[in-house]
């Protein structure tokens, strides 16, 4: 049983959370300079950030190979080669054609139907696998420079070859589940995504990543082929609300015990700090979890908010959740004040209002969310 705890944190914590650190140096920080980009007046400046956001966002296979490589302790030479390994499996896929496989792990689209790349799904399950065989031979030859490489490669190509079509299947049906589930029913997919991957983004697992995979670009296109890209980008943006609501709420509740150091580290941070004070106190997560379920159906029912691919699962770290639905999301007075109040506002008056109610109950003690040093 410990061995197996130490491979699902090996692989599913550690891992998985190397992943969303090359997600947020690549497709990330490149989705906010493109953005930033389209809203400056000066050409030559505007071109610049556009330039950078090109080539941050076609690094991203890259960037989640080095760094999920650098967390399993990889040396060099594996490491490197799983740049390569990570650029090749973020790209494979599947042309998809009326729910059915029609091309097998093409790297672009052929034929009718859309092509589906694995994306960050692909690019995780093949980089872990390269990564740990090429270990198995690297510095155990005099030929390590050739041998290492080849490997790895080899390894990597046959993982992205055998595993991405797959992926980008599954990853395909849960998009179009999401997407349609959300177009019909608005108000219960709104509840169910917010709180869903709040929580997700609060547990010590990615929720960037897990976002990144299920509203990536190829299940956007999927959703307009099936009529059903609405319900897809406001299912992103009930994600964006649940993930605000646990930052946001965990900040406010616990600022008697934590100050404005709480504020920025979990409003502008990660609500993760928290995960050892839940651990002993499970209740403190019901503030903004309550909240997500509330401000979720707010965003998809009257501010209609929207928002896809990594973004969806960052909340307001950084302020790219917000970034994200003002560039998914027509703008409109409506918008600006949904934005304000969904991701924000609400947020901190419901989840300081639930916390304060369960403090009087007893159910939260002074103290029970007090982040250490």
């Amino acid at each position: 049983m410990e061995r197996v705890k130490k491979y699902l944190k090996r692989y599913f914590i550690d891992a998985m959370g190397a992943m969303a650190l090359g997600l947020f140096a690549s497709l990330l920080i490149g989705t906010i300079f493109g953005t930033v980009g389209k809203y400056i007046p000066n050409d030559y400046i505007a071109n610049i950030f556009n330039t950078i956001a090109t080539y941050a966002k076609a690094a991203t296979g890259m960037a989640i190979g080095v760094a999920i490589a650098h967390k399993l302790g990889a040396h060099p030479l594996v490491m490197f080669s799983c740049a390569a390994v990570g650029a090749m499996s973020n790209a494979m896929g599947a042309v998809i054609d009326g729910g059915v496989i029609g091309a097998w792990a093409t790297a672009s689209g052929t034929g009718e139907g859309i092509f589906y790349a694995a994306g960050p799904a692909g690019a995780f399950f093949a980089v872990i696998i390269a990564s740990e065989i090429g270990m198995l031979v690297s510095k155990k030859t005099k030929v390590d420079i050739l041998v290492t490489p080849v490997v790895t490669l080899v390894v990597g190509f046959a993982a992205s070859w055998l595993f991405c079509p797959l992926i980008s299947y599954v990853m395909y049906y849960l998009g179009v589940f999401i997407a349609t589930a959300t177009t019909f029913q608005p108000l219960l997919m709104g509840i169910v995504v917010s709180v869903v991957v709040g929580v997700v983004l609060t547990l010590p697992i990615s929720s960037a990543a897990i976002c990144a995979m299920i509203f990536s670009e190829s299940a956007y296109l999927a959703a307009v082929a099936s009529g059903t890209d609405e319900g897809f980008l406001l299912a992103g943006g009930a994600a964006v609300a649940g993930c605000c609501a646990q930052m946001v709420g965990f900040a406010v509740s616990s600022f008697r015990e934590n100050k404005w150091g709480g504020i920025i580290s979990q409003g502008l941070g990660t609500s993760m700090l928290q995960m050892g004070n839940i651990v002993k106190n499970p209740r403190i997560w019901l503030p903004p979890t309550l909240a997500s379920a509330i401000t979720g159906p707010i965003s998809t029912m009257i501010f209609k908010l929207k928002c896809q691919g990594v973004a969806a699962g960052m909340g307001t770290c950084g302020l790219v959740g917000p970034i994200g639905v003002i560039d998914s999301t027509e703008w409109s007075p409506l918008m600006w004040v949904g934005h304000v109040v969904v991701c924000i506002v609400l947020p901190a008056i419901l989840s300081l209002a639930f916390s304060e109610i369960m403090r009087k109950l007893g159910w939260i003690k002074n103290g029970d969310m007090l982040l250490g040093e």
